[in-house]
C-alpha cells in the first residue's frame, strides 16, 4: 500500500496498537516469574489464572530444565521488546537498549565459547589484534631496508684505513693487523660482522682473551642495530636468518663446535696463544670462512709472535719451502698479501691520522707518555721484556676469564663483590703521569689467591677528584685496608682519604721498601697466587714496565719504571703492589695470622 493510499478519504490512518508488559503471552510472563523466584501461587495470583494452568505450563515448557544463559536471554529479550514498543521514548529508554544490546551481544560469545572457541570470542580487544593476517613472529628481524640503512652507514663511518680492512675481508682468507691503541679495531669489526651476517647469512665468532673482553663486540653490535631501531635479544645473537652471532672467551669449552667468520682480538695478549690457535683456526677451516686477527704489540716473547713473523709457517718445513716475511712498518703500512696466505698490516697512530682519523692530539699523547710507552701503544712497537723484572711469560699466567672463573663477581651489580673483604692500592700521579687505583681480593684461606676485581686510572684529575673516587669505591665493596704512597700528590690524596677512613696507611718510598714490594710480587706471582681478567691488558703491561737499576749513587740496586715527568707506565702494577704488601712478605702463616683450625 503506498502513502497515498493510506490516506486516502474514507479510510482510517494506519498505527501501531499500543503495547505494555500486559499484553506479552501471560505464559511467557509466568515463566519471567517464575525464573524470578516467585511460587506457582503467586504467579496465579498476579496474573489472575487458575493454579492449575500454571502448574501445566511449568511442565510442558520445561521451566526447571532451561540452564541460566536461556533464562539471562529470555530476560533480556522480553525487556528489549517492551522499550522497542515505546512510542514515546526518553533519554533512558535509549541508554537501556544500548546497554541490553551490548549484553545480548555479550551472550552470543560466550555462546561461542561454550561451543569450543577460545579467549578470542570472549574479549573483542584479543579478537581484533589476531584479526589481521597471521605471519610467523620472526626474532631479531631485520628488513631489506633496514639492511640496507645499515649498509650505508657502515660505508659511511669508515675511516681510511677501515676500508682498506673491508676491502682486504671481501678478498682475503686471513687478515692480520697490528695496530695502535684506540683506532676503533673492535667498533668497526663488529658492525662489519653484522652486516655480512645480514648479507650473507655466514656465522659470526668473536674469540677474546675473557668473555668480558668479547662481550665489546656484542655491544657494539646491539647498538648498531639499535641505529636501525632494532633490538637485538640473546647472549648469542641468533638471526631471522640463522646466522648467529657467537662470543667466546679462550677458555670456552665448546669453542671447537662452532664454525663461522672468526674475529680474535688482541692475540698479542692471550695466553697460551698457540693453543687457542688450534682450536680457532679450526672454526673457520672452510674456505668460505674469513679469519681476521688484530691486537697492540705486547713484547717478543709471546707465543703468536711467530705466527705474526712467519716464523711459525717455516717451522718443519723444508727449506725450499720456507718464506721470509719483512714484517716492517715501512713495507707492511698499505696492507700486504705475504707468502705464507696471510694479508698483514701495520697501522700506527699516525697512519690512522693520515687516513682520516680526526680524534687524537698526538702531539698532546707524546707529551703524556715516554718515548718507550708511546712507541708500544701508539707507533706498534714490541717490547722486548728480557730486563723486565717481570717477563710476559710469567704475567701471563695471571690472566682468566673472569665471567667464567669467578662466580662470586658480579661486576654489574651495585655492590659487586657483596659483603667479602677487598683492599685498595693507590699509586699517585707525578707532574704528568697518571695515577692508579686497584681493587683487590685477598684469600679467602691461607697461601689463596689473590684477585684484581678494577683498575683505574686517573689523567688531569686533582688529588680531591681521586680522594673523592676512592671514597664511592669504599660505598661500593666491603674495603678492609688502604695503601697509598705519598710522593707527589698522594700526600694530598692521603690526607683528604684519611678523614672518611683513619685506617688508611701510607708508603713513602725508599729503596727497601720498594725491594719489599717487588720481591712480595714476585712471590706472588710465581707461586700462580694472583689473577686477573685476561681482557685487562694494560696489567701485564704495567708490570713489564718494571726494571732492575741502580740508585745514584751506584750503590745499591732498586727497581724503577720509566716515571719521568712525561709518562708513567707501571701505575697499576705499584698501585697492586700496595695492596699486596698488606699480607706479610712470607705470606700468611700460623705465627702472623688468626687462621683456626677446628675439628
Amino acid at each position: 500500500m503506498t502513502a497515498s493510499t493510506a490516506n486516502s478519504p474514507g479510510l482510517p490512518a494506519l498505527a501501531p496498537p499500543p503495547f505494555s508488559a500486559d499484553d506479552i503471552d501471560p505464559r511467557r510472563r509466568a515463566r519471567a516469574l517464575y525464573w524470578q523466584g516467585w511460587s506457582l501461587t503467586a504467579i496465579a495470583e498476579h496474573l489472575d489464572v487458575p493454579y492449575h494452568s500454571v502448574r501445566n505450563w511449568k511442565a510442558r515448557m520445561r521451566w526447571d530444565d532451561a540452564d541460566t544463559m536461556v533464562r539471562m536471554e529470555s530476560a533480556l529479550e522480553l525487556r528489549w521488546a517492551v522499550l522497542v514498543a515505546k512510542e514515546a521514548k526518553e533519554g533512558r529508554d535509549f541508554k537501556e537498549l544500548d546497554l541490553l544490546g551490548r549484553q545480548i551481544e555479550r551472550m552470543a560469545r560466550v555462546r561461542r565459547y561454550e561451543a569450543g572457541g577460545n579467549e578470542a570470542d570472549l574479549n573483542p580487544t584479543v579478537a581484533n589484534r589476531n584479526a589481521g593476517p597471521k605471519k610467523k613472529p620472526s626474532r631479531n628481524f631485520f628488513s631489506e631496508e633496514e639492511i640496507d640503512e645499515l649498509v650505508r652507514k657502515l660505508e659511511a663511518g669508515m675511516f681510511g684505513y677501515q676500508r682498506t680492512w673491508y676491502d682486504a675481508g671481501l678478498a682475503e682468507r686471513i687478515r692480520n693487523i697490528l695496530k695502535s691503541r684506540q683506532i676503533g679495531a673492535t667498533f668497526f669489526f663488529a658492525r662489519e660482522a653484522l652486516v655480512d651476517a645480514l648479507r650473507t647469512g655466514r656465522n659470526q665468532i668473536f674469540l677474546s682473551a675473557s668473555k668480558s673482553q668479547a662481550f665489546q663486540f656484542r655491544s657494539y653490535i646491539l647498538d648498531f642495530a639499535k641505529e636501525v631501531d632494532v633490538e637485538l635479544r640473546g647472549e648469542n645473537i641468533k638471526l631471522f636468518n640463522d646466522a648467529e652471532l657467537i662470543f667466546l672467551g679462550t677458555n670456552s669449552r665448546t669453542a671447537q663446535s662452532y664454525h663461522g667468520n672468526l674475529y680474535v682480538d688482541e692475540v698479542f695478549w692471550i695466553p697460551r696463544y698457540q693453543e687457542l690457535r688450534k682450536v680457532a683456526s679450526g672454526m673457520a677451516s672452510q674456505k668460505r670462512w674469513r679469519q681476521t686477527y688484530f691486537s697492540t704489540p705486547s713484547a717478543i716473547s709471546h707465543e703468536a709472535y711467530p705466527f705474526w713473523t712467519g716464523a711459525l709457517f717455516n717451522r718443519g718445513r723444508p727449506k725450499a719451502e720456507r718464506v721470509s716475511i719483512d714484517v716492517s712498518h715501512q713495507a707492511l703500512a698499505r696492507g700486504v698479501h705475504c707468502a705464507d696466505g696471510q694479508w698483514r698490516q701495520i697501522v700506527t697512530i699516525e697512519d690512522a691520522q693520515a687516513s682520516g682519523c680526526d680524534l687524537f692530539d698526538i702531539d698532546q699523547l707524546r707529551r703524556e707518555y715516554s718515548p718507550d710507552e708511546f712507541a708500544q701503544l701508539f707507533m706498534c712497537q714490541f717490547m722486548d721484556d728480557g730486563n723486565s723484572v717481570f717477563p710476559l711469560s710469567v704475567l701471563q699466567r695471571c690472566g682468566v676469564d673472569s665471567w667464567e672463573l669467578w662466580t662470586d663477581w658480579k661486576p654489574f651489580m651495585p655492590r659487586p663483590f657483596g659483603a667479602r673483604p677487598v683492599w685498595l692500592g693507590y699509586d699517585p700521579s707525578s707532574t704528568g703521569d697518571s695515577a692508579a687505583l686497584v681493587v683487590l681480593a685477598p684469600p679467602a684461606v691461607p697461601d689463596g689467591k689473590f684477585r684484581i676485581l678494577e683498575r683505574h686510572q686517573f689523567k688531569g684529575a686533582d688529588f680531591a677528584d681521586q680522594a673523592e673516587f676512592i671514597r664511592k669505591t669504599c660505598a661500593r665493596f666491603n674495603v678492609t685496608f688502604i695503601g697509598i704512597d705519598v710522593s707527589g700528590l698522594g700526600i694530598g690524596v692521603f690526607q683528604l682519604v684519611n678523614q672518611f677512613r683513619p685506617d688508611a696507611v701510607s708508603y713513602s718510598y725508599n729503596v727497601e721498601l720498594k725491594t719489599r714490594m717487588v720481591l712480595k710480587a714476585q712471590d706472588v706471582i710465581s707461586k700462580g697466587r694472583l689473577e686477573w681478567d685476561a681482557g685487562y691488558t694494560d696489567i701485564p703491561a704495567s708490570f713489564m714496565a718494571i726494571r732492575k737499576a741502580m740508585t745514584a749513587s751506584g750503590r745499591q740496586a732498586t727497581y724503577q719504571a720509566s716515571r719521568s715527568e712525561d709518562a708513567s707506565h707501571a701505575d697499576i702494577a705499584w698501585a697492586t703492589m700496595h695492596a699486596l704488601l698488606n699480607e706479610p712478605l712470607e705470606g700468611v702463616t700460623a705465627a702472623n695470622s688468626g687462621f683456626m683450625e677446628i675439628s
